[in-house]
């Protein structure tokens, strides 16, 4: 039975999510024929379907989330999604081309993977350093490339985006130790931390506010602030809100989220502060920006993170838009208003944190 109502989500948001993903499903296909040999793949998605269904009914418990698919399972499947994101970023690129006079250069940040995207005019002592989204199991920085390059015209910075590394193969805090990493990369060039605006997506959100929680707990000089995109604030099931929006989310109620904690966490406490920002002391950050849609699975936990750092002291701002999708700045970026209006509003908040 699925989790997703269709008849809840609006008709160009559902057109444009189906278009999307007859893109992976197509990708899936090219996959399988590739790659599939020794696998009974409808064997192996209907375990994770029923898996799904299994967990928004609330019938699993913990040991049984953990244990439903094994290591192979996951390993086969984090390949199988990184290569319908690829080929439908790839897909979404020759739609719409990246403007030739963009600089994409591919670099080692202190021993990170990252890419350059330089817009004409960008200055050139200011850096947006943005996470991808994809559960910490997929995405790149080809996946969100019309986005980043997006945010780069619109705050008129260079974007750094971080290749970090992936679940299940490296578990946290392989990600976290990423990100942190390519920031203090950034310092090292003599990039004043003030210049410097921490940014990410779903999972990649996660990272910019834990990024954000591991510098100041070493010390680190942070940056002016942070942009988030439908973070994710909280990886326990314990959420109720989470489970009531599934219905409204096109995005993330039937792709298998069950298993990409587990995935992630390799036996690490979900509610661990660095794991888990709506869990920690928020008290000394910067300015942060969170934009969500009050339909989506993450709500609760943004606006809930929000009141938090407020409550600690922090300029915390939360935007939010209904009937969007999860992470609509990306998907609806050249088809929804909401977006075209989102992104203005982050360059609007980024000039003010940088003027």
């Amino acid at each position: 039975m699925p989790v997703l109502d269709r008849s809840k989500i609006r008709a160009d948001v559902l057109k444009l999510i189906d278009e999307y993903m007859k893109a992976q499903t197509n990708a899936i296909v090219e996959f399988l024929g590739k790659e599939g040999s020794g696998v009974d793949f409808p064997r192996l998605w209907g375990k994770v379907m029923e898996g799904n269904e299994r967990f928004f009914r609330r019938e699993m418990s913990a040991e049984e989330i953990y244990n439903w698919l094994t290591k192979d399972e996951m390993l086969f499947l984090a390949r199988m999604m990184r290569y319908a994101f690829e080929y439908a970023a790839k897909v979404d690129q020759e739609k719409n081309p990246i403007p030739s006079d963009v600089i994409i250069d591919q670099i080692d940040a202190g021993g990170v993977p990252a890419e350059w995207q330089i817009v004409p005019g960008a200055a050139d002592d200011k850096v947006l350093l943005y996470f991808h989204g994809g559960g910490m199991i997929v995405g790149s920085p080809s996946t969100h490339r019309l986005l980043t390059v997006k945010l780069g015209e619109e705050t008129g910075m260079m974007v750094l985006s971080v290749d970090y590394r992936l679940a299940p193969e490296y578990p946290y805090p392989a990600q976290l130790e990423d990100c942190v990493k390519a920031y203090k990369w950034l310092l090292s060039l003599g990039v004043n931390s003030e210049n410097i605006v921490v940014a990410g997506d779903s999972a990649g959100g996660n990272l910019a506010l834990t990024t954000l929680l591991k510098l100041r707990d070493e010390g680190v000089e942070l940056p002016a602030g942070a942009v988030c995109l439908s973070p994710v604030t909280n990886w326990t099931t314990t959420d109720e809100s989470f489970f009531e929006n599934a219905k409204t989310d096109p995005v993330l109620a039937e792709v298998g989220v069950f298993w990409w904690g587990p995935a992630y966490l390799a036996g690490a406490n979900p509610a661990d502060p660095l794991v888990s920002p709506l869990f920690a002391d928020l008290r000394g950050l910067p300015p942060i920006l969170i934009q969500a849609s009050t339909s989506e699975m993450l709500f609760s936990g943004c606006k809930r993170f929000v009141e938090k750092a407020r409550a600690a002291g922090v300029d915390a701002t939360l935007q939010t838009w209904d009937d969007m999708p999860h992470v609509f700045q990306s998907f609806g970026l050249y088809t929804l208003p909401e977006a075209k209006e989102a992104i203005t509003k982050i360059g609007e908040f980024v000039r003010k944190l940088l003027k």
